[in-house]
């Protein structure tokens, strides 16, 4: 059972809090915060106890979403009902951000009192709670270029997101009694994050891709959705389908609601989707990477007569030009030292497929021996791909039934996240 739920944001301002079985004081949030914020790293523990009180949390949108129990409950039933939260919050305020939580925060406690009663959980599905939600949604404003602060998978929040009505896919699933005109959309991404690791000598020694289709649907009814995959799709370590280029991946496993009858023979996915957004499907691949890795890095490090630190990086990227000219243009670039971490932070807004950047870093090291060249390295890249995946997945069709007269824009976007990219120097 559940004792409190509370969201604050990354500077520890108390946005959410909500007590239900008066077990613990209000001083859980700053316990919880300095716990955190103590940590080194950018990844602390999920579960944390302190004085018998269990902190479980989950960071989404630049938000820490925070239950406490002193029981000896499941810490993945906590964690699913704090990820199935944070769903439902982008479901009815558009999107998870500081900004929208405090603008809908009478909606979030609203639909706390409904998924819990007494700290336990009631239900968290979208459909039951529109029966009982009555507070509209204030949406936040228009998506700007300009303001990217809060990243997110659909609507308005990446940059890839220019290719769709922005707008349209970081709105509440409920429209306000004042919006006259509802658009019934559907929004489909295939979302996947890249784990690699790269030796000195270039040659890939850990890879691993964790991916999911995503759905968010905004249409009132729809008996079934039908979603094909690649013909040429395949799991484990079978035979390859179709004539095409094989598209493989280790494992997957799929929304309750889907239906897979049809998955064996023609891979198509078939589901009755509910409004809101749902992960239909996830896989992964291990140790197989069936292109060249995005990126490559050609580094030299050498001590000038001087006694500084030179580090020559030449970046390259893989992935095949855009047929535009217009977007061979030089990107820009910004290069700063961090002293805490000891490190070099290099910034490039824009890497275009087949274009290749150098650097050239002069570093005042004290101390500076033949030694210390050895210690420098690995590079981390962190970084988005918009409209790539890098296993091959496409969506080739989506079909809705029963077929409307007037058919529903249904939108499908691709984009691959570095999770962890590292290159050994």
């Amino acid at each position: 059972m559940i004792s409190q739920v509370f969201i604050l944001s990354s500077k520890g301002d108390h946005l959410i809090y909500k007590d239900f079985r008066g077990e613990a004081t209000t001083d859980a949030i700053n316990v919880f915060y300095q716990m955190v914020t103590a940590l080194p790293g950018d990844q602390p523990p999920v579960v944390m106890t302190r004085e018998g009180l269990h902190f479980i949390h989950i960071r989404q949108g630049g938000l820490y979403c925070v239950a406490t129990t002193t029981t000896n409950a499941s810490p993945f039933t906590i964690i699913e009902f704090l990820n199935r939260l944070a769903a439902l919050i982008k479901d009815y305020c558009g999107s998870l951000s500081e900004k929208s939580v405090r603008m809908n925060f009478a909606l979030i406690y609203e639909m706390l009192d409904e998924m819990l009663d007494y700290g336990y959980i009631q239900t968290t599905s979208t459909d039951i709670l529109k029966n009982f939600i009555q507070t509209e949604a204030v949406s936040s404003k228009p998506f700007s270029l300009f303001d990217l602060s809060n990243v997110g998978l659909f609507g308005a929040e990446t940059q890839q997101s220019r290719v769709t009505p922005s707008a349209s896919a970081s709105r509440p699933i409920m429209s306000s009694r004042g919006d006259q005109v509802r658009k019934n959309e559907i929004f489909v991404d295939v979302v996947e994050r890249l784990t690699v690791v790269i030796g000195a000598n270039g040659v890939l020694m850990k890879v691993d891709i964790q991916g999911e289709i995503k759905v968010k649907c905004y249409l009132p009814t729809c008996s079934e959705m039908r979603i094909g995959l690649n013909e040429e799709f395949s799991v484990g370590k079978s035979q390859q389908r179709g004539y095409g280029a094989a598209v493989r991946v280790d494992e997957c496993n799929f929304h309750q609601a889907v239906r897979l009858d049809e998955f064996d023979s023609y891979r198509i996915l078939k589901i009755c989707p509910s409004q809101g957004e749902q992960t239909v499907m996830q896989y992964q691949l291990c140790d197989d990477l069936p292109s060249a890795p995005p990126f490559q890095l050609f580094p030299t490090v050498e001590r000038d007569k001087s006694d500084r630190l030179l580090i020559y990086l030449k970046l390259r990227c893989d992935l095949p030009p855009k047929s535009m000219s217009q977007e061979l243009s030089s990107p820009d670039q910004r290069a700063e030292l961090q002293p805490s971490s000891k490190a070099v932070h290099w910034e490039i807004s824009r890497f275009p497929g087949g274009a290749q950047l150098s650097a050239l870093f002069k570093l005042e090291v004290p101390g500076l021996s033949a030694a210390s060249l050895l210690e420098v390295g690995p590079v981390s890249m962190s970084f988005e791909l918009p409209k790539h995946t890098c296993t091959g997945l496409q969506i080739r069709f989506l079909r809705l039934t029963p077929v409307q007269p007037n058919p529903s824009p249904r939108w499908v976007r691709y984009v691959t996240h570095s999770d962890s990219y590292t290159i050994r120097i």
